[in-house]
């Protein structure tokens, strides 16, 4: 079993200073708790806290860890966290990790987790094997759209059966060549941009039509203003395409921008559907059509399973992996 003394060789620092990265103190040196946390990572090593945790006992606080503060999806599945649990007992603390690999781990590991009643990590950055090394001591909820360690609870949305809703009504509704806006290669990503992906291909499965492979478009970044130029590039280029499933709401404010820019029309032209369902959906112009993932279900299952871990001890029932339930949120963008 690793030993602390085994990061301290591998990052060539003392165990002191590997005990004082990992318990947060802030006299070390940015590029010394780099080096610490990296060797973490490489060999291992996994924080147990239970001791400390059991001797200092636990608040009433619930960490949450998003990637972006700014980001809409996040914020409003922020702010529905602390309205659950408002009048529970239970305080939320909500840390921000850029969706870097090393900003989740150090926001894990430097945190006074013991502190904590439990904790729920949106994970971007770090990957499911990185995810299994860690050893909280206390019931931690996973968030997110990758393949997770079976040890954890983790809540997802239904990626690949909103996509499929979403591309299906625009098939039924006269649509043929539906641009897959923000795809990923569906062999290899295991994440959200492969699922949606499988989805806009089941969609044309189901419904006995070829899909082109040509209609499928990376955006290089899930941001409005990326997605607007992506999407006057695909204009220029002549594509011919009835309709665009966007892979995230965000990414379809930008390409509805981008076709109205370009003088097409919207229905009657295009078609439109993102997914998120977020509030500013129904307030562009036309409204944007979207996949509501359920967010106030997902909130209900985070909390109860925190609930749960807390009352019962987190490693005393087995861990749920939950995919919420998705429905299709017509507005003025489809037919």
């Amino acid at each position: 079993m690793t030993k602390m003394r085994d990061v301290a060789e591998l990052a060539g620092v003392s165990v002191m200073t590997v005990s004082n990265v990992l318990n947060g103190k802030p006299k070390v040196n940015a590029e010394t708790r780099a080096r610490v946390l990296q060797a973490v990572e490489q060999s291992g090593y996994r924080m147990n806290i239970n001791a400390r945790r059991l001797r200092q006992g636990t608040s009433n606080t619930v960490a949450m860890i998003i990637p972006r503060f700014d980001h809409t999806y996040f914020g409003e599945l922020a702010a529905k966290f602390s309205e659950k649990l408002s009048g529970s007992g239970l305080h939320l603390v909500v840390e921000q990790s850029n969706a870097l690999a090393e900003h989740e781990l150090e926001a894990i590991s430097l945190f006074p987790l013991n502190s904590y009643a439990g904790v729920v990590l949106s994970s971007v950055g770090l990957t499911g094997a990185q995810i299994d090394k860690l050893d909280l001591g206390i019931p931690v909820v996973l968030l997110g759209e990758q393949d997770m360690p079976e040890r954890f609870d983790h809540v997802m949305m239904g990626n690949t059966a909103g996509a499929e809703l979403a591309v299906a009504h625009m098939l039924r509704t006269g649509a043929r060549r539906v641009i897959m806006f923000g795809a990923a290669d569906p062999t290899a990503d295991n994440g959200m941009g492969g699922m949606r992906t499988r989805g806009w291909q089941r969609a044309y499965a189901a419904a006995g039509l070829d899909c082109d492979p040509g209609l499928a478009v990376h955006v290089p970044q899930y941001e409005p203003d990326v997605a607007y130029d992506t999407m006057r590039r695909v204009i220029e280029s002549g594509m011919e395409f009835d309709g665009v499933f966007a892979i995230t709401d965000s990414v379809g404010f930008g390409a509805l921008a981008a076709v109205l820019d370009s003088g097409l029309r919207v229905p009657e032209d295009v078609q439109l559907v993102g997914f998120d369902n977020l509030e500013m959906s129904e307030i562009v112009r036309p409204s944007l059509s979207s996949i509501d993932p359920d967010r106030e279900l997902m909130v209900e299952h985070i909390f109860r399973l925190l609930q749960e871990r807390i009352a019962h001890g987190y490693n005393n029932m087995p861990p749920e992996h939950i995919v919420s339930t998705v429905n299709l949120v017509e507005r003025a963008s489809t037919r």
